[in-house]
C-alpha cells in the first residue's frame, strides 16, 4: 500500500448482494480503491454479514431476484434488524407500482455502467448529512422518477399508489420548507431536487 492510499479500514463499506458471480466481481472491480466491498451470493449470507458488521456497512446493493430470499425479503429483514445503511435495488426487473412500498433508496435497472453505479452510491452516502424528512423525500423522489421513466402518463394517472406518493412528496416539501433555521439547508436542497424533477417532466419516457 502506498503512503497516499487510504487504509482499507477507513474506507466506506459497500455490501453487494448478487447471485451472479460475474456481476459481483464486476461491481467489486469498479468500486475497488474507493470502497471496501463485501459480497454475498444470496440473502441469508447477506444477513449474516450485517449481523456482524451492521455498523460498518453504509450502502447495500441488492439484486431483486435471487434464489432463496428475494431482494425485497432481504431488505425487509435488514430493516427489521435496524440496519441503517442506504439500499439500492440493482435488478433486471422492470419497476411497477409495488416499488413505492419497498424500503429502498434507489432503483437501478440492469444493465448499468460503472459511472451510474458510482454516482448512485455517492448520492446515497451524501444523504446521511440530511434530516430524516429529507431522507424520505429523496427516497420517494427516486421512486417517482423510476416510475415516470417506465410508465405511461395514463398508467400514472390511474394509479392510487402513485397519487399517494405525490401527495406525500408535497407534504414533505412543505414540512422541510417550513422547518426552523436548523433545517434551512434541507429546504434549499429540496428546491434543487424539485427543479430537477420539473425538468425531467419535459422529457417523455422512452417506453410507454
Amino acid at each position: 500500500m502506498s503512503e497516499t492510499e487510504e487504509p482499507a479500514d477507513d474506507q466506506p463499506t459497500v455490501l453487494v448482494v448478487e447471485d451472479e458471480e460475474e456481476l459481483r466481481r464486476t461491481y467489486e472491480l469498479w468500486l475497488a480503491g474507493d470502497y471496501e466491498v463485501v459480497t454475498a451470493a444470496e440473502g441469508e449470507e447477506a444477513l449474516d454479514i450485517v449481523a456482524e458488521r451492521a455498523a460498518d456497512v453504509e450502502v447495500v446493493l441488492l439484486d431483486r431476484m435471487m434464489p432463496g430470499l428475494s431482494g425485497k425479503e432481504t431488505l425487509e429483514r435488514m430493516r427489521e434488524r435496524g440496519v441503517e445503511a442506504k439500499f439500492a435495488m440493482v435488478t433486471a426487473v422492470e419497476p411497477d407500482f409495488d416499488i413505492i412500498e419497498m424500503g429502498f433508496d434507489a432503483y437501478l435497472t440492469k444493465p448499468i455502467d460503472e459511472d451510474r453505479l458510482r454516482d448512485t452510491i455517492s448520492s446515497l452516502r451524501s444523504q446521511e448529512a440530511y434530516s430524516d424528512a429529507l431522507d424520505e423525500y429523496t427516497s420517494l423522489l427516486a421512486k417517482k422518477e423510476t416510475l415516470k421513466a417506465r410508465k405511461s402518463e395514463e398508467e400514472l394517472a390511474e394509479s392510487d399508489a402513485y397519487a399517494e406518493l405525490e401527495a406525500r412528496l408535497a407534504e414533505l416539501e412543505t414540512e422541510l420548507e417550513d422547518a426552523d433555521s436548523g433545517a434551512g439547508d434541507d429546504a434549499g436542497f429540496v428546491a434543487a431536487l424539485r427543479s430537477i424533477d420539473e425538468g425531467a417532466q419535459q422529457t417523455e419516457p422512452e417506453e410507454s
